[in-house]
């Protein structure tokens, strides 16, 4: 109908956020709307494409305390939308919403490079209790890529180089008009690097790479559980271009059990077993420990299931500051396998103990009692 207009959307509707939402809550609005209706996503769909400008525009004020103030105020005023808010048409995406489309789509005009930093890797390693406790050295070998010795990373045949890329005109990005916006998107011919390679070289057939085996040595230091990463700086693959660095490499220690001992975090808990005679009457019993044995002082009346505790004779610290301390959980042993002057004699000792002998006994006895006597009443 002449002289009708199509009235805008409230941008809070449009984003779908509460009028007093916060940055955070209004870029994750957007984020998960830009990312639904994206144009790379909906290749010819009219209305995604209006719903992803609709939303972009909505973000673009809502973002910007300034913008977001006078809109609160005036809301949209005379046609509104972009124009009034200083965003003139032909806008670059990538200059308004860098942040958001640099975590989504992988960067942009600003990130549309190809990288220039090799991949990292991840190397598993097995380590007794001990060296996790007190560091060790290892030394690994492991697969990987390095700079092509023939090439020096350029991937082209000795005498010959790279070549502009004819496709982005070596810019290393291919730039879309999508209506309202300017899409960068990385050049599919070169991958972003901008030159394209003609003449390959034969050691590495144009890769820029090959394939190597390097041995490190790792130090490994005091303390480490299993999970620990150790990172080798340049350890990993060779970088993708000749002026690039190589990644890392991270070493992850895997720990094995122990037949005695176990940890947890510096502290470190082992179960000794002590005799009959040893817990009643007590004295001094030898006990394993990361530095060797060790004597400990058991006092007469031990029970089965006391812990002890053997100060900074534990796991260090990782990194420095001192050490855990070590607990030890004694067990009374049942005599087996008695002879029968054994059980003649403590036939002896049954018939002489009483009350005194086992207060525990007694005690458990007394509240047996107690019960019984409070359900007669009943």
């Amino acid at each position: 109908m002449p002289g009708s207009t199509v009235e805008k959307r409230d941008y809070y509707e449009v984003l779908g956020v509460a009028r007093d939402a916060d940055a955070q809550v209004i870029k994750s609005a957007y984020r998960k709307l830009a990312h639904q209706y994206h144009p790379d996503k909906n290749h010819g769909a009219k209305d995604a494409e209006d719903k992803f400008k609709e939303a972009s525009e909505a973000y673009a004020v809502l973002s910007d305390p300034e913008k977001r103030a006078k809109y609160d105020r005036f809301g949209h005023q005379n046609g509104g939308g972009f124009e009034d808010f200083g965003f003139a048409g032909g806008a670059s995406i990538n200059d308004i919403f860098g942040d958001i489309f640099g975590e989504m789509f992988g960067g942009g005009a600003r990130r549309g490079r190809a990288r220039t930093r090799g991949s990292d890797l991840r190397y598993h390693h097995e380590l007794s209790f001990e060296e996790a406790a007190f560091g060790a050295t290892a030394r690994i070998t492991i697969p990987r890529s390095k700079l092509c010795e023939t090439c020096r990373g350029s991937g082209a045949k000795p005498g010959t180089g790279p070549r502009t890329c004819p496709t982005c005109h070596g810019q290393g990005e291919i730039r879309l008009t999508q209506g309202f916006f300017s899409i960068a998107r990385t050049c599919h011919h070169c991958g972003g690097s901008g030159q394209v390679v003609v003449d390959k070289c034969p050691t590495c057939a144009g890769q820029g790479s090959t394939r190597d085996r390097a041995t490190f040595e790792v130090k490994i230091p005091p303390g480490v559980d299993t999970g620990t990463a150790v990172k080798i700086e340049g350890g990993g693959e060779a970088p993708p271009v000749p002026n690039g660095s190589p990644g890392d490499l991270y070493v992850v220690i895997q720990v094995r059990d122990h037949p005695i001992f176990s940890r947890e975090g510096t502290e470190v808990l082992c179960e000794m077993p002590i005799s009959f005679a040893q817990a009643a009457l007590g004295g001094q019993i030898d006990v394993p420990t990361l530095d060797g044995p060790d004597t400990l002082k058991i006092p007469s009346g031990t029970q089965t299931g006391k812990v002890f505790r053997m100060k900074a004779r534990g796991i260090p610290s990782l990194g420095g500051g001192g050490r855990g301390d070590q607990h030890v959980r004694v067990v009374v042993e049942t005599p087996t396998h008695l002879t029968k002057e054994q059980k003649e004699l403590l036939e002896r000792f049954a018939a002489l103990s009483g009350e005194e002998t086992h207060p525990r006994a007694r005690s458990f006895w007394e509240k047996v009692g107690d019960l019984l006597r409070e359900k007669t009443k009943a």
